[in-house]
């Protein structure tokens, strides 16, 4: 993990993508894209075995280590309604104390009238304190916008003239982008500007990436 401070408050980056804010002992993660694995197996793609249940393993994990009081799900928690998806969803959500909120992304096809009978706050964006969170990226002359939606990651060579693409936190003037959470999502490299900084997500830790004599 890695722990960056903006405006006095603490914000672990974590290797799965997600965030944990102490101050406000909330979970942050985005783009979760849940029944995207079923929606290509039925239309035919072959997706490897490994990616199905991870994220309730990736999050129970989460969970279990830091305890947080709420889970704030900035956008696209749900690729396409499939129904056993949903039932998995909804019997884990039944076994959860914590408080649940979902910042609506535009993949999210669930009518949020089934979010609410789950106990779960649907909402456009949500504003606490110098924060504002959303699901698609935006400017806010008087907020830092914590976000998803763009599924951020860089293009880094290695031996060989080798490249790989690897999911990171993209934080630039006053916007902090969170990798996708999902498992199968694809990745949008991004081209790092002047002053931006980039945190890597590797199996195990997240790694800063100086400049942009790292990315060559």
């Amino acid at each position: 993990m890695k722990e960056i401070e903006i405006y006095q408050h603490h914000f672990l980056l974590l290797p799965s993508g997600a965030i944990f804010w102490r101050e406000a002992q909330t979970l942050l993660i985005a783009d979760a894209h849940l029944g995207k694995v079923a929606h290509f197996r039925k239309n035919g793609v072959a997706v490897p075995r490994k990616v199905e249940g991870a994220f309730y393993q990736k999050t129970e994990g989460l969970l279990r280590k830091y305890s947080p009081q709420r889970i704030l799900f900035l956008g696209d928690l749900f690729h396409s309604f499939q129904n056993n998806e949903w039932h998995l969803f909804e019997g884990w959500v039944k076994q959860q104390t914590a408080q649940m909120i979902l910042v609506e992304g535009n993949h999210d096809v669930i009518p949020a009238y089934k979010f609410t009978q789950l106990g779960i706050t649907v909402i456009n964006s949500l504003t606490e304190g110098a924060f504002h969170f959303t699901h698609v990226p935006v400017k806010k002359e008087d907020y830092f916008v914590i976000c998803g939606h763009i599924h951020p990651g860089v293009k880094l060579k290695g031996v060989g003239l080798q490249q790989m693409k690897v999911p990171c936190f993209y934080q630039s003037d006053k916007q902090l982008i969170l990798p996708a959470f999902g498992a199968f999502t694809g990745i949008h490299v991004l081209t790092p500007k002047e002053g931006d900084r980039i945190f890597v997500c590797t199996k195990k830790e997240v790694v800063p990436i100086k400049n942009k004599v790292d990315l060559n």
